[in-house]
């Protein structure tokens, strides 16, 4: 049952997609430029208008068949609509030791969680393709980080297969560190590496002990820095980075860091009231009945 936690890695997950690579030098890569038309389309994501987010990757993807982002970018917006139905992204589920343990209680959406079998399928396919030509290309290496990252958080934390999810796991660390070792620039790469290793962190010293065995290592405060490297230097992943860490600094009773970042968000995002109520209970104040969603 433990092994769930894993699922939260894996927004990590989200972690491999983005990069603040060289616009200069990759003029043409998604995953190391900002493409205004997939900015905007992340921007609808943080602020829960997953439909329309849908809407500009698929117009984006279909001017751009071979790029695998475009099936990414479409996968990611099932996975962080789901996670806003189920809650996972919040305090209430970080701070509660038996869902963050866990996952979520009941099944998710099966509409939902096809639209995103269907687009990780052919996210897949396009990075084969390119890696087939190219090996060891980047902008495949960044897909498939993506994906197995966002199969990993589903099969844990909404599915509930562990074994399925840490193979997912083991994939995506390996993918972002080929990424990292060729491209160190692909700063929303470590948010998948920091949050997993945050997660793992946490559990208790036995657990872990047996997850080093099996090759999986965690540390929470190495975690947290790889994270504010996505926080700092990110790109399409940025905001989520900062939830991820705000959240992780909620549960170290970091207050300050807490504050600080669903602030920004909340500035950033005034569309969405989600950050502003995780910035006031970071604050300790009381939530007026109009802020809830």
């Amino acid at each position: 049952m433990r092994l769930r936690i894993f699922g939260l890695l894996c927004f990590l997950l989200l972690g491999a997609a983005c990069t603040n690579g060289q616009p200069a030098e990759d003029p043409a890569t998604p995953a190391f430029t900002n493409v205004p038309e997939l900015m905007a389309g992340f921007r609808l994501l943080y602020i829960q208008r997953y439909p329309q987010a849908r809407t500009a990757f698929a117009a984006w993807e279909s001017q751009h068949p071979e790029e695998p982002f475009g099936e990414v970018a479409v996968a990611a917006s099932y996975l962080f609509e789901e996670f806003y139905y189920q809650g996972v992204l919040t305090s209430d589920f970080f701070l509660n030791e038996k869902r963050f343990l866990h996952g979520i209680e009941g099944e998710p959406d099966p509409q939902r969680m096809k639209g995103f079998d269907d687009a990780v399928r052919g996210a897949r396919k396009l990075a084969g393709q390119r890696l087939a030509k190219t090996p060891r290309d980047p902008e495949a290496l960044y897909a498939l980080t993506l994906c197995a990252g966002m199969e990993s958080d589903a099969d844990m934390i909404l599915r509930k297969k562990n074994l399925d999810a840490l193979k997912r796991l083991k994939e995506a660390n390996a993918h972002a560190k080929a990424l990292l070792a060729q491209r160190p620039d692909a700063y929303d790469a470590y948010v998948a590496l920091g949050s997993a290793n945050y997660i793992i962190g946490s559990l208790s010293v036995g657990f872990r002990a047996m997850l080093w065995f099996g090759g999986v290592h965690g540390d929470k405060k190495l975690g947290m820095e790889q994270v504010g490297k996505t926080v700092e230097n990110g790109r399409y992943l940025k905001p989520f980075a900062k939830i991820m860490l705000g959240l992780a600094a909620c549960r170290e009773k970091q207050n300050k860091l807490a504050q600080k970042l669903f602030h920004e968000l909340s500035e950033e995002f005034p569309e969405s009231q989600q950050y502003a109520i995780e910035h006031a209970k970071a604050m300790a104040r009381t939530i007026p009945p109009s802020m809830h969603p």
